[in-house]
């Protein structure tokens, strides 16, 4: 019962990491990459569509990314979608493909994006404090069912916490470099 309180917990706070990072690579730093547009949703004959599945994406330059529509009669949705999003882009449109030309980050605007970093973090923190949370009050719930002894539930809530704390050791390592990578000129 603890083992299975204690693997569900480690489960859900590796997927709560994992979405941080997922989060930290839609952050821009100097280059352009495809996962900036990660989050973008484009309404697709009338049904909301992530961009990935709508086109490919090449960089040919550090700050250019060229999107290719599989459906030509979707590029101005797709343009619409990006120019709404936050990503400060306003993509060109030759008929056939988008061209995204992304400004160079003044110091301004990466100290924004560190501070939008640092928030995402404190997200992915929470997260992982309130499953150690749940999974703690259910290991109180067995003790105080009389399943599992006093002595039993302390040793997991120890081990609970150091679950805990190498998740957030994780995410905090994640911001660090991704500090570093916007600090880098």
């Amino acid at each position: 019962m603890i083992n299975d309180i204690l693997n569900e917990a480690d489960g859900k706070m590796s997927k709560s990491v994992e979405a941080t990072r997922e989060e930290f690579a839609a952050i821009r730093a100097g280059r352009a990459h495809p996962s900036m547009f990660s989050k973008i949703v484009v309404d697709y004959y009338g049904s909301p569509t992530p961009l990935q599945q709508l086109a490919s994406f090449t960089a040919p330059e550090a700050r250019i990314i060229l999107i290719q529509p599989y459906d030509i009669g979707a590029i101005g949705n797709i343009e619409r979608a990006i120019r709404d999003s936050d990503l400060g882009v306003n993509p060109s449109n030759d008929g056939k493909m988008l061209r995204c030309n992304f400004p160079e980050l003044t110091e301004e605007r990466r100290k924004e994006y560190i501070k939008v970093a640092r928030a995402k973090a404190e997200d992915g923190r929470v997260a992982v404090r309130n499953l150690r949370r749940t999974a703690k009050q259910n290991l109180e719930k067995l003790e105080k069912d009389g399943e599992v002894g006093k002595d039993d539930v302390t040793g997991a809530e120890k081990r609970l916490d150091g679950v805990t704390k190498k998740h957030t050791d994780v995410i905090d390592e994640l911001l660090k470099n991704k500090e570093a990578e916007l600090l880098e000129v």
